[in-house]
């Protein structure tokens, strides 16, 4: 049997396939293979995760009431040091390792620690025992040293293997605590470095959401490029997070003139939150969302708590002071434009991966919601003016929402229902009711129009094929333009209608994509249409609803591995790049309609992935006198002037190649 039947010919290495085979990475290898499993990647974002493991650890030991004191200190080399006057890492022997300190296990083993448990904190931000040993893995030098007992230790590590056995460095009878000194491994990073003012802002938010922890910032002076952050600081804020957004806000005025804060333990000790929020009136707010003093970006379960007590809160303070139309508030009405951050402590989390973006504990939800209801409906009620106040605005945004979807609603029905009969019979619409996010692609040939119609996204996506080159409207009379069948379907498609009867605000669709093949041909085709929007529907150009797709002109596959480029440029740098050495089968795609469905979709349909280009009207165009003379000179009815043009310019043309 061949090895073709196989997919794999050419590409085999060995058919000896054993025990043997099998690799079994043993201590921390498998964070230096895969680190993006454990951190995220290997970008800025995951470089500065160490930082935050480290930090957190002490944090923990500031939340479980064992360390006050928390000192950050960013040195040359990409050297940061974290210290906690805290319990310090134990470090006599572990029983299951003889003859390893239980510090050495848990800096060289995975999935150690004395989080799995409430035994040692109640609740805390490392939950896998990963963080710490992570750390010491992904860096070229770690150090660290624990007072415990009035006595010092200390113990070096490099790419998670120990340098040496654990050292007792002395008496120390006025220290206590862990300090953490590691560089992170260029060979994983490569040049990147830790930036001041990112953990200048991660300090100073683990500082609002732990009031009872001073924490001292220091930073080499010739690393900082940022004027905002100092060289040295101590951050201790009692308020909380309430601190944090008074700091937020500013000077800006806010729906009421108190906003909304509050602590409340969980019930049987299951943890607490502590939240501040505000409804700024002309300015654009943000969330910030915190479990154990993890930032968690994406939100989670306790976010949907807090969001299902400020919305019910609303609604039954509507029925209360006699406003029906507050049981239709709805969770955006309440949470756009607002100022929040949410901070919850609870045993266990669950989080949605290693890197902790989101909380999915279904408790949390629960007890969220259950710890802000009473204190949000006392909010809005011991002050009935407040509580109005705040209840009147929310009722504006919700007015509003209601405003912009009818008008949607509307446009998307009334363009719809008035053309149903009339619309193109080759149009393939989309199932959306709503313009809002839906895209037309004028589509050159029926060809490239049936793979079009099988990439697409069908509940946003329309097809309108059309046939050759359309009419040159700069040449043509207005008689010769409205009977020309293709114009007469592409503007029957849009429903906007022409030229001084032009209204994009009845546009069927938010965006109008030209779609045509990456040749000469297809170039002429889009200029032609080009023209088309330029003369008859300028308004439409100028709101920015038309744009150009860019298809590739060439598909390059080596092995299994495929690439596409859009030129001849794009297809070098491909070959000296990452095809360099390798044999590559290059094909050049002669039209849309060669492509496949799935191609096409991958590179010209798919939202994510395509590239486009969005066509604008010059400044000029305000005059247009200027614009309006070189398209009649190129587009228009005497060749004389395109023939005078290319002779005007073909010099400078001739010179820019040269260049070249």
């Amino acid at each position: 049997m061949s090895d073709d039947l196989f997919g794999t010919a050419g590409t085999r290495t060995s058919d000896h396939y054993d025990a043997s085979s099998i690799e079994v990475l043993e201590g921390l290898e498998p964070v230096r293979r895969r680190p993006g499993m454990y951190i995220g990647g290997t970008d800025e974002r995951a470089l500065h995760h160490l930082a935050s493991e480290v930090l957190d650890n002490a944090m923990d030991e500031a939340v479980a009431g064992h360390a006050t004191r928390i000192e950050v200190t960013l040195e040359a080399g990409n050297r940061l040091t974290i210290i906690d006057n805290g319990r310090g890492i134990p470090v006599d022997p572990h029983p299951k390792f003889p003859g390893k300190s239980a510090l050495e296990v848990i800096l060289t083993t995975l999935h150690s620690g004395g989080k799995f448990s409430d035994k040692a904190y109640a609740t805390s931000g490392g939950l896998h025992g990963v963080g710490i040993s992570v750390v010491n893995a992904l860096s070229v030098d770690t150090e660290i040293e624990v007072a415990r007992n009035r006595e010092l230790f200390r113990q070096r590590f490099s790419r998670g293997l120990a340098l040496g056995p654990l050292e007792k460095i002395g008496a120390t009878p006025n220290r206590r605590g862990t300090s953490v000194a590691f560089t992170p491994d260029n060979a994983i990073f490569g040049e990147l470095r830790f930036k001041p003012v990112r953990l200048h802002r991660l300090v100073r938010s683990k500082a609002y959401l732990f009031a009872g922890v001073e924490i001292r910032w220091k930073c080499d002076p010739a690393l900082i490029m940022d004027e905002t952050v100092p060289a040295e600081a101590t951050f201790q804020f009692p308020g909380g997070l309430a601190d944090h957004l008074r700091e937020q806000l500013g000077a800006r005025e806010c729906a009421t003139s108190a906003f909304f804060h509050g602590t409340q333990d969980f019930p049987d000790g299951m943890g607490r939150a502590e939240w501040a929020v505000a409804w700024p009136l002309w300015s654009d707010g943000s969330a910030s969302w915190y479990c154990n003093t993890i930032p968690t970006p994406d939100g989670g379960t306790h976010e949907a708590g807090l969001r299902a007590a400020l919305t019910r809160g609303l609604r039954t303070f509507g029925e209360l002071v006699g406003q029906k139309k507050a049981k239709d508030i709805q969770t955006e009405d309440v949470m756009n434009g607002c100022e929040l951050m949410l901070s919850v402590f609870i045993r266990d989390p669950q989080f949605q991966s290693q890197t902790k973006d989101r909380l999915t504990s279904p408790e949390a939800a629960r007890y969220v919601e259950a710890a802000l209801r009473d204190h949000f409906d006392h909010f809005l009620t011991s002050n009935m003016d407040r509580g109005k106040a705040l209840l009147g605005h929310i009722l504006e945004r919700m007015d509003e929402r209601l405003r912009r979807r009818a008008e949607r609603e509307t446009k998307r029905k009334t363009a719809t229902s008035a053309r149903k009969l009339r619309l193109p019979g080759k149009l393939t619409d989309c199932s959306s009711d709503d313009s809002e996010g839906t895209e037309l692609f004028i589509v050159e040939g029926d060809s490239a129009g049936g793979s079009a119609k099988q990439a697409r996204d069908r509940k946003t996506q329309a097809i309108l094929p059309i046939r050759g080159k359309i009419l040159n409207v700069a040449s043509a009379t207005s008689a010769k333009i409205l009977a020309n069948h293709e114009i007469a379907d592409l503007i029957l498609a849009l429903g906007c209608g022409t030229r001084k009867d032009c209204n994009p605000d009845n546009l069927r669709y938010e965006r109008v994509v030209i779609m045509t093949d990456a040749d000469v041909d297809g170039a002429h085709i889009a200029t032609l249409l080009m023209t088309f929007f330029f003369q008859e529907m300028p308004e439409l150009v100028r709101r920015g609803h038309l744009y150009l797709a860019q298809p590739p002109l060439y598909r390059l596959v080596s092995g299994g591995k495929s690439a596409y480029a859009a030129d001849d440029e794009a297809r070098e740098a491909l070959l000296a790049g990452e095809f360099k050495g390798k044999k590559v089968e290059v094909s050049r795609f002669k039209g849309l309609g060669e492509m496949n469905p799935q191609q096409l979709r991958e590179t010209t349909m798919d939202p994510a992935k395509r590239a486009m280009i969005r066509i604008t009207l010059p400044q000029e165009y305000e005059e247009r006198a200027g614009v309006k003379d070189l398209v009649d000179r190129l587009m228009g009815t005497n060749p004389a002037h395109r023939f005078a043009f290319i002779q005007e310019n073909a010099a400078q043309v001739e010179e820019d190649a040269i260049d070249a």
